[in-house]
């Protein structure tokens, strides 16, 4: 689809949201009572494509089938392009699916504000659903005191490294910028390559940046700037925000990632450290299992691109992302109650049995059923002062749109640091003003 299509459907959602803000409360979750034996159809759609996944859910469909034999789940995935766009249309043309995923943070929030999402405040907190979810995970998807958003899993993201690479070069990991920047060096001086990275799609560079403006810039300011409540003249005018994009691009520069890392696929980039090409890869804590199935020789560590920095550096950059109930489902019990089962312990066990990757089920997670790495890592999320939610779901797509394609354009030495997020300050200008009741 061409770009304008997109922007034109971002005024029209933007347009709820502005209809929302000048007095149009989101909805609230209605006193569902008990399901009925009635025929219902739940339509469900999430961002998980992969025949693996798609596995898991058929086999979640199943089980529940057996307990609500009159309820049909319609299922839809797309992978994360493709369902961000699909669900921008859908939200604007009022076609919104019963259950259907969310990232944390903004991306949740944009949709309770506009109106499209059923409070399930009571549904958790009134019930024994609030003892089954890790409730820190709910937080992010929390809008004025409210629960909008179900925790399906828990991600976060570490740079990992070939264990043997590193031994033959007697490399230590690395706990700052300046012993990162040693370490990228001494591998490119016995030409290995430092870093595999895919940046064709410009999240992967979003991960890189979004953790640096989190450590480089204090919290309060990052807050502002993200949720747009800053002053107009200070918006993103942190100098922390062009060290961040400095040190993204002097990785590039200096010749650490790969060449031609935007046209690059992240899955490719993944296969390059898999096959032992590069000696670094950073990647999500889901993606673990992924790579241990071909190398079982990799450790990990936090990226420390942070050192020195305004902003938490005990945070970890990652979020809970999971599903959202439609305010205008014909079903809200229904709905609900197929929610509860697929963010259940049982299932969650099951979830981490099949795909390796953390849920956000209490007691979901163990070395009975998971890797030693990825129990490993969901210490060090426990273990983080917080989280700084991926940033390209964090913050208004109006500037998204602008921010990422710069990360891309610093990488490819058409833009400097210092233009892009002049770009991103004029931009963020222009959505608060539109914000504005």
């Amino acid at each position: 689809m061409k770009k304008s299509f997109w922007v034109l459907i971002s005024i029209v959602l933007l347009a709820s949201m502005m209809l929302t803000a000048c007095g149009t409360p989101a909805t609230e979750a209605p006193t569902t009572g008990e399901t009925t034996d009635e025929k219902v159809t739940i339509r469900f759609f999430h961002k998980w494509p992969e025949p693996e996944q798609l596995d898991f859910y058929n086999f979640v469909i199943a089980e529940y089938g057996k307990t609500h034999p009159n309820v049909t789940i319609e299922m839809e995935a797309a992978s994360d392009e493709a369902y961000k766009d699909k669900i921008r249309i859908l939200m604007a043309s009022g076609d919104v699916p019963d259950i259907y995923f969310s990232w944390a943070g903004e991306f949740s929030w944009k949709f309770a504000r506009a109106g499209q999402a059923l409070d399930l405040t009571d549904a958790v907190l009134n019930s024994d659903w609030k003892d089954k979810i890790v409730m820190s995970a709910v937080e992010p998807f929390k809008n004025d005191g409210k629960i909008y958003g179900v925790p399906m899993r828990i991600n976060a993201k570490f740079m990992v490294y070939n264990k043997a690479i590193f031994a033959e070069n007697n490399l230590a990991i690395p706990t700052t910028w300046e012993e990162f920047l040693a370490v990228c060096e001494t591998l490119k001086a016995a030409g290995i390559t430092p870093i595999g990275f895919g940046n064709e799609f410009p999240w992967a560079s979003a991960h890189y940046v979004g953790d640096l403006n989190a450590k480089l810039v204090d919290s309060a300011t990052l807050k502002a700037d993200y949720l747009l409540t800053a002053d107009a003249d200070k918006l993103f005018t942190d100098p922390g925000y062009v060290t961040a994009l400095a040190r993204f691009k002097e990785l590039g520069d200096k010749g650490y990632f790969n060449e031609g890392a935007n046209g690059i696929s992240h899955s490719n980039a993944r296969s390059s450290f898999i096959a032992g090409k590069v000696a670094m890869f950073y990647c999500e804590l889901e993606e673990f299992a992924t790579i241990d199935k071909e190398f079982k020789d990799f450790g990990f560590f936090q990226f420390p691109g942070g050192t020195g920095g305004n902003g938490d550096q005990k945070l970890i950059t990652g979020a809970p992302d999971g599903f959202m109930v439609s305010a205008n489902t014909k079903h809200p019990a229904e709905a609900i109650e197929f929610l509860k089962f697929v963010t259940s312990p049982e299932m969650g066990k099951e979830y981490v049995k099949r795909l390796g990757i953390p849920s956000a089920a209490v007691g979901a997670v163990s070395t009975d059923n998971a890797l030693g790495v990825v129990v490993d890592g969901l210490n060090q999320i426990n273990a983080a002062s917080g989280m700084a939610l991926w940033m390209d779901t964090d913050m208004n797509i109006k500037i998204v749109e602008v921010y990422l394609p710069g990360m891309q354009a610093v990488l490819g030495g058409t833009k400097t640091p210092e233009q892009v997020m002049q770009e991103v300050h004029d931009i963020a200008v222009t959505v608060q003003a539109e914000l504005e009741p």
